[in-house]
């Protein structure tokens, strides 16, 4: 995909981008050779290992100064947090298996990412030229377009949250409809902004809009669509810019850390078995005043962890890899391919098949099979067990291979069939919900591909109707 200045990046910005980013990498590696919370040498040398082979394509693609969007390099950096840290952390649920349990997992995570390494560096491609990859979907100048579409979201995202406007029977569609505005809007203009492209008003109007969006999403309990907007929003401007917005990016991760350390006190307090209060507009500051107060509580957790350790841990899949490790196949045999069976019927409108299987029908089926939920808790509840905890139950290393494999390839070719295509054609937008799926590390494949597949149709369906409209 082309960047919007190809030239303005000087190589001396980008050695010092990459000096910077291997800096980083440098001292997480030297502190955790010091300060790791594990049981055996062991251990430390594969959590390293796990570490460097996630940060390594996200270096590589710095020093290379690419101008196509870091759609794999995101993918492997979710390792870092998701299996790496809490390995190097002593995450608090490894105390419930073997050395020897942990080391198997770890090994399995370090051949995931050098299968998928290896292949994405072998395969190669060419650029796509046709209609869907080379026109723009909406031709005009969008500036504006986008900032009324970033107001339209923010707006729904309030009624939404704060109203019971919106008919439940058609919720499903806004909910699709609005989230593809969104995305398209946050990180076309956040990528904007890096390359120095809004004006001061503009500026103000993007991150008043982003801040609302926060906090009316933030104030259900909920985090997750709050950190997707804000990652999304961060990459969009690296991608442009080539630089990391440092300080912005330190008060959001801290901030976000000590919500996450409250977010269970909050719960308690606003959640019970039948409802689930939330406040009003007015109750706001109240309400996120006693949010943070919560959350800055000296924990009482028996290993004393810090804010920025409980965030990692919340985020860790490294459990769940050794849960599948260590009973299977000892004790429950390999799945072979039961969860991937469901992924044909996610292409089915359900409006055709009312009762086709739900995207986190594999999650449920893992969950009932490794005993950590009844089938009645499945429809209240989902545990996230990710794409590589799913590939093992199924086909043990082979389908880590496998995952692996499927990983590097899909990824490369999308990025090679869009490596000439405008931002907003059709080849564009759907890097840019590629980009957005990379970090969705709970999702089993099936979750992944029906919620990848329903946001492409939602995503590109609006900006074809626009064109559609302005072409009238």
């Amino acid at each position: 995909m082309p960047d919007s200045h190809p030239n303005s990046e000087s190589a001396h910005t980008r050695r010092q981008t990459f000096t910077l980013s291997l800096s980083a990498v440098g001292a997480l590696l030297g502190y955790y050779i010091f300060k790791a919370e594990v049981r055996t040498d062991l251990h430390l040398l594969l959590g390293l290992v796990i570490a460097l082979l996630a940060a390594y394509p996200a270096l590589a693609w710095v020093k290379r100064g690419k101008a196509s969007l870091p759609v794999f390099e995101v993918f492997m950096l979710t390792v870092l947090n998701a299996y790496a840290l809490p390995l190097l952390n002593g995450h608090e649920n490894l105390v419930f298996y073997s050395s020897d349990d942990i080391s198997t997992a770890a090994f399995a995570v370090i051949l995931f990412q050098s299968v998928a390494i290896t292949v994405y560096e072998a395969t190669s491609g060419f650029a796509l030229t046709g209609p869907f990859w080379r026109d723009e979907l909406v031709t005009s100048d969008i500036g504006n377009w986008l900032l009324y579409g970033m107001a339209l979201n923010t707006g729904y995202t309030c009624v939404s949250t704060f109203t019971t406007w919106v008919p439940f029977s058609i919720e499903g569609i806004l909910r699709a409809i609005f989230f593809g505005i969104g995305v398209i809007c946050t990180f076309i203009t956040s990528r904007r902004l890096g390359a120095g492209e809004l004006s001061s008003a503009e500026r103000s109007f993007f991150y008043s809009m982003l801040c609302i969006q926060c906090l009316a999403t933030m104030a259900t309990l909920f985090l997750v669509g709050t950190v997707s907007t804000l990652v999304l929003a961060v990459i969009g401007f690296v991608s442009s810019s080539r630089r990391l917005p440092l300080l912005i990016s330190a008060a959001c991760l801290l901030l976000l850390a000590i919500l996450h350390n409250g977010k269970s006190a909050m719960r308690d307090i606003y959640w019970d078995r039948e409802n689930r209060t939330i406040p009003t507009i007015t109750q706001l500051p109240e309400f996120f005043t006693q949010w943070i107060n919560e959350g800055l509580k000296p924990t009482t957790d028996s290993h004393e962890k810090k804010i920025g350790a409980k965030l990692v841990d919340r985020t860790s899949l490294l459990q769940m890899i050794c849960l599948t490790t260590s009973l299977s196949p000892a004790q429950q045999p390999f799945l072979f391919g039961e969860t991937y069976k469901d992924i044909p019927a996610q292409f089915i409108p359900r409006f055709l098949w009312a009762d086709k299987p739900l995207g986190h029908v594999s999650t449920s089926k893992l969950s009932i099979y490794y005993g950590l939920q009844s089938e009645e808790d499945t429809s209240t509840t989902t545990i996230g067990f990710g794409l590589l905890a799913e590939a093992y139950a199924n086909f043990g290393f082979i389908g880590l291979v496998g995952i692996g494999i499927l990983s590097g390839f899909c990824i490369k070719k999308a990025q090679c069939w869009a490596a000439e295509s405008p931002m907003l054609s059709g080849g564009g937008l759907l890097i840019v919900v590629l980009l957005a799926w990379s970090f969705q590390t709970e999702f089993t494949l099936s979750m992944w591909i029906a919620s990848f597949y329903q946001a492409c149709v939602a995503i590109l369906a609006i900006p074809f109707a626009l064109k559609a409209f302005f072409q009238r």
